[in-house]
């Protein structure tokens, strides 16, 4: 055969190349997330990015607050005209499977996730062995605690132990009649995760969990010894339910009191950094972080983690899943942010949220490492996964109101215990069936 006619022949293919991507249809996909603005924004900017090499792919950012999510998901995610890709905790990923919300990753895809992610981060995306969702952040909790507080109190080191952490609190409790007006420890209400992950690991420290082989724990002498530790920190008043409460942002009271000073100590999650930030200016430089103190039957500091994942909607049109895959493919991988990063590891550390594709944690590693993630990257290994079971948010939420209504003066420990343990084998064993 000529190099002519070779020629040609490559130029014909090339055409019927470019006459099929030009004559593509126009993909729409909806993007929901609870994220704020700004980082709302920095998502719009990469796909705008990936707009400039696939120009018939419209991606649509929506954000809802984050109490707003799983029930938008629920009531839309039916639908095919609901959100093509949405943000989760993977909490919800047992029950939105079970319900079709989900589409599996495909295999192609699937097989690239699982070597590119640790095994842990890659089973809580999956059920049943199938991959549903691309991992993007990992939290983990650690006590957060005001140094310059921690200084006028003449208190010199963090807590390492629960007796330790009550005479921190008690000291750093300050008192205008009956009126608290500095709180030792902060607690949160009115957000599931906000009261159940700080109690859970209080808990994990304890040597306890909540969870274990499919039952609730919440009867075991370390879950008795959390109750009553929570009990001692309100009825001593070390902790006001009234600088707690939290709004459908995760925001509010709770961390107004924070970055006001007004809280000497909290157990929280490494991705509320930049709210810190944002609100305490350079006083941020007062916020120090260290392990969950070691309760009386713990042998050492533990706390609770969890993860968030993207997922492609089951109902949508087979277009819309395979442009959603193919940009959460880009978007994860490592040819879409700044040195060898993804854009979506660059989006969380502008965040400071921990990534957990690993090339992420190596390129991102320098600023892993400032004094406020140090702390939390320090607890990762020692960190229990919250339990991913069908019933875990019914679960959680059950929990939520027992712990609140120790908050309130409702329950004591004994009664918020039993009541707890009471609903949680309720939820379990009827999510079950």
């Amino acid at each position: 055969m000529s190099a002519r006619i070779v020629a040609g022949a490559a130029l014909g293919a090339a055409a019927l190349l470019f006459a099929s991507a030009a004559s593509a249809e126009p993909v729409t996909v909806s993007f929901l997330t609870h994220w704020p603005p700004d980082t709302v924004a920095k998502l719009e900017a990469a796909a705008a990015e990936y707009k400039k090499s696939n120009p018939d792919v419209t991606v649509e950012v929506r954000a809802v607050p984050f109490g707003d999510l799983l029930t938008t998901l629920r009531t839309q995610g039916g639908s095919a005209a609901g959100p093509t890709i949405a943000g989760i905790y993977d909490l919800w990923l047992p029950e939105l499977v079970r319900d079709a919300l989900v589409a599996p990753i495909p295999a192609d895809k699937a097989a690239a996730v699982e070597t590119t992610w640790p095994k842990g981060v890659v089973a809580a995306a999956s059920v049943d062995g199938a991959l549903y969702g691309y991992p993007n952040e990992i939290d983990v909790y650690a006590l957060n605690y005001n140094k310059r507080l921690f200084e006028e109190a003449g208190i010199a080191s963090p807590p390492e132990t629960w007796d330790a952490f009550l005479d921190a609190a008690t000291i750093l409790t300050k008192r205008d009649g009956d009126l608290v007006t500095q709180q030792g420890f902060g607690m949160i209400n009115s957000w599931a995760a906000g009261v159940v992950h700080p109690f859970a690991s209080l808990l994990a420290s304890n040597g306890g969990e909540l969870i274990a082989d499919g039952k609730p724990m919440l009867d075991s002498p370390s879950a008795t010894q959390t109750f009553e530790l929570y009990q001692t920190l309100i009825n001593e008043g070390y902790s006001s339910p009234q600088m707690a409460t939290a709004d459908a942002n995760t925001t509010g009271p709770f961390l107004d009191n924070f970055v006001s000073g007004k809280t000497g100590m909290i157990i929280m999650a490494n991705w509320w950094e930049s709210a810190l930030k944002a609100g305490m200016g350079d006083a941020f430089a007062d916020i120090a972080t260290a392990p969950i103190p070691v309760g009386p039957s713990g042998d050492k500091p533990r706390s609770i983690s969890y993860s968030w994942m993207t997922v492609v909607n089951g109902n949508a049109e087979a277009a819309e899943q395979d442009a959603a895959f193919a940009f959460l493919e880009w978007l994860n991988g490592p040819d879409s942010g700044p040195d060898g990063a993804s854009a979506m590891g660059d989006i969380l550390m502008s965040m400071g949220i921990l990534p957990s594709r690993t090339s992420d944690v190596e390129v991102f590693g320098g600023r892993l490492a400032t004094p406020f993630l140090a702390g939390y990257v320090n607890v990762l290994a020692n960190a229990r996964p919250f339990p991913v079971v069908l019933g875990g948010q019914e679960f959680t939420e059950a929990l939520q109101l027992q712990l609140e209504a120790m908050q309130f003066g409702q329950a004591d420990a004994a009664e918020a215990e039993a009541n707890a343990q009471a609903d949680a084998a309720e939820i379990l064993e009827r999510a079950a069936r």
